[in-house]
């Protein structure tokens, strides 16, 4: 599958191992926000935000806490906004990088990334430097069970409309056309399929292999810029293997 790498595998091992919950749920609460504010508060007609709480409900985000954010962000005016910002740029080593962020202090955000990049060898560029490498592709992740047949969920999925399916020794990984996503992820639910994790993210045209001093420094600078509670989600085309992993600090 394009654009799939060990690197998730690792980067599931480390958040299960020191995600702090304050801070997910900080940032899942400001992309509710952000998508009741941009195109109201009913998931049914508002792609965004169904897509939001699908993500905070995988998280295990208590409903309340959903539904209190939907009301906040629905509430009077003069309530905070956010502003969307997409930074563009390369880790050490060539790597491409693109960083979503939602801020209500641009000066701050811009600061904060520009100084996670720096620190780790890599650099800011202009918009539009490395987005042309990467598209946009629905992912769906599950849990890879005794009790789920490998080739009759990948027929399954195929059938539903999946462009791509693949898996290793913990997932299994269906990759979808974007406007087809949601039909997907209906079909296979009605299937009793559950998914760690589906969302429309960015997948890199190519994968670009790093030495080992710059795959560390890559590693670290992506924990920096995912730490930030502006930064919602971090896209690169940064590849390694478990050997190289094996080798490295991270």
């Amino acid at each position: 599958m394009a654009g799939h790498s060990k690197w998730h595998n690792i980067k599931r091992r480390k958040e299960s191992q020191d995600a702090k919950r304050a801070k997910i749920f900080t940032k899942l609460s400001k992309e509710i926000f952000a998508a009741v504010r941009e195109g109201g508060d009913d998931p049914s007609t508002n792609l965004r935000l169904r897509m939001a709480i699908t993500k905070a409900r995988a998280e295990n985000i208590p409903s309340d806490n959903i539904e209190r954010t939907v009301k906040k962000a629905s509430g009077e005016a003069g309530a905070v906004d956010y502003d969307e910002i997409t930074y563009e740029g390369y880790g050490p080593g060539g790597a491409a990088v693109m960083v979503k962020a939602l801020t209500e202090n641009k000066n701050r955000t811009a600061a904060d990334v520009r100084h996670a990049f720096s620190k780790n060898g890599g650099n800011l560029g202009e918009n539009g430097c490395v987005s042309f490498m990467f598209n946009r592709k629905g992912q769906l992740i599950a849990d890879r069970k005794d009790e789920i047949d490998e080739e009759e969920f990948m027929l399954e999925a195929i059938e539903a409309g999946a462009e791509d399916f693949e898996s290793d020794d913990q997932s299994f990984y269906i990759q979808t056309d974007p406007d087809n996503f949601e039909q997907v992820k209906k079909d296979l639910e009605s299937n009793n399929y559950e998914f760690l994790k589906a969302e429309i993210i960015l997948f890199p045209d190519t994968n670009t292999a790093l030495k080992d001093e710059h795959a560390e420094k890559m590693i670290k600078m992506i924990d920096a810029l995912e730490d930030n509670d502006d930064v919602q989600s971090v896209y690169h085309n940064f590849e390694a293997d478990e050997e190289q992993l094996s080798r490295i600090s991270y």
